[in-house]
């Protein structure tokens, strides 16, 4: 299962991909699933097209590709759909020249900025609280002196 990030990468990694898996009036075949399984194993991301004459939706055909062969399907957009799956002999190409499997996810750096306002927002919030208990308080003490007042003066 692919996280939203991957998902986008992959995405972003498509548009520059032509479309190389067809499916016609004929939907989805046997010839169509061994050809994208072909095509997954190559690429590991492969970008197909629903002609006008096939009496399915993309959406339908990606569903159905990506159960028949294991992939991921990464977008549907329009008559395209992108799917994806991991492939040992493309992971076998990437350890020879050099490049890692997948790039490790980011790890969100702290931003100055934000935790500066952070702390500006938690220093205001303490004076907030700060003075709202000093008025509490200050409105607790005027009851209760409003209150021997009343009792001073009803025992006069």
């Amino acid at each position: 299962m692919l996280t939203s990030k991957e998902r986008a990468e992959l995405r972003s990694q498509a548009t520059a991909l032509d479309t190389t898996l067809m499916v016609g009036k004929g939907g989805v075949t046997d010839a169509v699933i061994a050809e994208a399984e072909n095509q997954l194993d190559a690429r590991e991301l492969v970008k197909g097209k629903v002609l006008e004459g096939a009496m399915m939706t993309p959406r339908e055909v990606c569903d159905e590709i990506c159960e028949a062969t294991g992939a991921e399907g990464i977008g549907v957009i329009g008559t395209k759909f992108i799917i994806y799956r991991f492939s040992e002999k493309v992971q076998a190409q990437r350890n020879q020249s050099g490049r890692a499997k997948r790039k490790a996810t980011p790890v969100a750096k702290a931003n100055p900025v934000r935790k500066g306002a952070q702390a500006r927002r938690q220093a205001a919030r303490k004076v907030r609280e700060q003075r709202n208990e000093y008025f509490r308080q200050m409105a607790i003490d005027k009851a209760i002196e409003r209150e021997r007042e009343k009792k001073l003066r009803e025992a006069d």
